[in-house]
This record gives structure tokens, sequence and C-alpha cells, in this order.
């Protein structure tokens, strides 16, 4: 690992401690933290020499060449160095390339999302960030997390564009609107306390406002805090009754009878297209689907699916597609062990219970 190389300048540079925070950096709390901090000293550190030897070149020619006496005598020409001017494209060329593997090995740690991830879901609306946990429990500018536990951020935005920032993950990511853009990145904390949440960009006259905590916990004081939440069902229990409540199950029959497709075990599946395409049936697809269903339309079902534009928030759309995550295909919904207890474990919403049953599933795919 090149970071390596820098761990003793690193470590000068973030010892002192000034008002809680690292000299010009705010705390490693995250695992990829100290990656991206080994970068950036590197490039300060880059910078600061090249600097020096720069600016020592100038001032060396610009005092051995002034301008003499009459007298002086002229200096000999010269042609040029083949070897000089290789090197100084060369040398250049290869620390830019080395910068390049550094940086995109750590832009894939952190967008290369872990299959064991938590999801929390975030909504960006001006001027607040909302926050629901697949447990039910449902925050404004306050997160709860658990350390040492992998989370992943699945993030829409209500109105304009956003960026999520959590200065002390060394982790930004703007939420961008659109029917089929749903935003990701994860993260793990690595140490428990309280951290800020900003927005990193600019959304409105209130944005300087739109700020929030995040306060990561140990295992047993997260389970506590789940445990004494407000939550009134989970993300997919929720999402159960707005499917019904839209009246879904009219078209998303179970039984494959329905004007539009059964959802039991599509997600993550592929899904034939009309037009001889197909398209995994992730969050950005379901997304598109409740909001556009006329943009991908299913191999052999017609184009009847109503939009749900401005009928369903962001938080409900976050419900309706972790609903769906919930059901797989009808010999899985409903199993039980050996012992008599429900076996099907949601995935990623904490669903205890059997899953509702239903005659068919969301808005979502009626294409």
């Amino acid at each position: 690992m090149p970071g390596n190389l820098l761990h003793s300048a690193q470590h000068f540079a973030l010892g002192p401690k000034i008002i809680g925070m690292s000299w010009m950096l705010p705390d490693q709390a995250s695992t990829y933290a100290p990656d991206v901090d080994n970068l950036y000293m590197f490039l300060v550190g880059l910078t600061v020499v090249l600097t020096v030897i720069i600016s020592g070149a100038i001032l060396y020619f610009f005092t051995k060449y002034r301008r003499r006496e009459h007298s002086d005598p002229i200096p000999a020409h010269i042609e040029g160095s083949v070897i000089l001017e290789t090197a100084w494209s060369v040398i250049p060329f290869i620390i830019c390339l080395f910068i390049f593997a550094w940086g995109a090995k750590i832009y894939l740690e952190q967008y290369s999302i872990p299959n064991d991830a938590l999801d929390v879901y975030v909504v960006g609306k001006q001027w607040m960030w909302k926050f629901q946990h697949p447990e039910g429990q449902r925050e404004i500018n306050e997160l709860h997390i658990p350390v040492g536990k992998k989370i992943r951020f699945v993030m829409g935005t209500e109105d304009v564009i956003h960026s999520f920032f959590i200065p002390a993950f060394r982790m930004k990511e703007d939420v961008v609107p659109g029917p089929n853009r749903y935003s990701t990145v994860w993260a793990e904390a690595t140490m428990t306390g309280k951290f800020h949440i900003f927005c990193a960009e600019y959304c409105g006259t209130g944005h300087s406002l739109m700020d929030g905590w995040v306060t990561v916990m140990s295992d047993k004081d997260y389970e506590d805090w789940l445990a004494g939440g407000s939550g009134t069902g989970t993300m997919a229990e929720k999402g159960a009754a707005l499917f019904t409540q839209y009246g879904c199950v009219t078209c998303h029959r179970s039984d494959a009878q329905g004007q539009c497709p059964k959802l039991e075990g599509i997600y993550g599946k592929s899904q034939d297209l009309e037009g001889g395409t197909s398209v995994v049936a992730n969050d950005d697809y379901i997304r598109e689907s409740i909001l556009s269903p006329m943009a991908k339309i299913v191999k052999g079902f017609k184009p009847v699916m109503p939009s749900f534009q401005g009928q369903v928030s962001e938080e409900q759309l976050q419900q309706l597609i972790a609903y769906i995550k919930s059901i797989g295909p009808p010999e899985e919904v409903g199993a039980k062990s050996v012992a008599g207890k429900d076996t099907t474990k949601a995935h990623g919403t904490g669903m205890g219970g059997p899953p509702i049953m239903m005659t068919g599933q969301t808005p979502a795919n009626s294409k």
C-alpha cells in the first residue's frame, strides 16, 4: 500500500489535537478515512516539494542569468538536451499515473457496496435530512448507527440536488433528482461518538442550515436504541400497507394472472423488456417504474400502469421498495422451519413476523 510510505508524515500531520479535531483534518472515523488522508497528505507534500524545487530553480536562473554589463561575455547558445526533456516529461507522467492508481483504488473501495451492509434510507429535502431504518425508526437531522458495521446509504431527494457529507467518514455523495436515480455509498464507522452531517451542495437560501449529526454507538447501545424507538412497523410493513392502499394488488397478482408482472422474487433479477433489452430490478428500476412506468415496459405486458409521480413521497417510495425486497418467490413467502418459526428474514427490512400475503405487488413494476 503506497500510503504506508507516508505513515510517519501522516502521523506527524494528524497528531496534534486542536479543539477536538486533528490538525487540518477532522477525526478519522471510518475504515477508509486513513486512506483518503494518506492520499491527501501525499498530494500536499508533493505540491510543497515541487513548489520549492521550481521556485528555487527560478531564483537560481534569475540570479545566474541576470542582466550584465556590456563588458560581460554573452552566454553560449544551448540547443537542448534530449535526456533532460525526456526526464521532465516521463517523471511527471509516472507520478500522475501513481496518483491516479492510488485514487482509483480508494474510489473503488468506497463505491463497491458490500453485500452484508445494513441499509439506511436517506432523503434530502430543503432544508433537512430525513432518515429511515429498515426496522421502522425515522429521524430528522439525527442518525444513529452501530460502530464496526458496514452501512449502505440509499439516498434520494424530494426537490433539488443535495450532497450528503460526513467529514469524519471522508464520505460525500451528491443526491440528484430524477425518477430512476438513487445515490448509494457505504461507510463503516470505526469509533463511537457524534459527528457532523452537512449538505455540501448549494440548495437554496436555507442551505447553511441543512446540517445534522450522526451518532455512532456500540452494538448494545444501538440495539437498546432500536428497541426504544417509536417505529410503528418496519419499512417493509409500511410498504405493504401502501401497496394495498394504492390498489397495486389488483394488477400485480401473485398468480401471474394480473395485467402487470408479479413481483415476488423479482428484486435483483434480470427483467426482459419490450424491444429486446433487459434490466436488473434494483432500487433505481423500481423507483422509475413507480414514477415513470412508461419508461421501460416488461415484455409481454401492456403499458397500463399510471404514474404515481406526486402521489407518493420519497420516503414512501423507499418503503415500497423495502416491501418488494422482502417478498420472495411464493414458495419462500411464509416458509417455516422445523421448529415452526418464520425463516423468511426480509432482506434489509428486519421483518420478524409472517410476510403480509397479497394477491400481487407494488405500483412499482406495473410495466
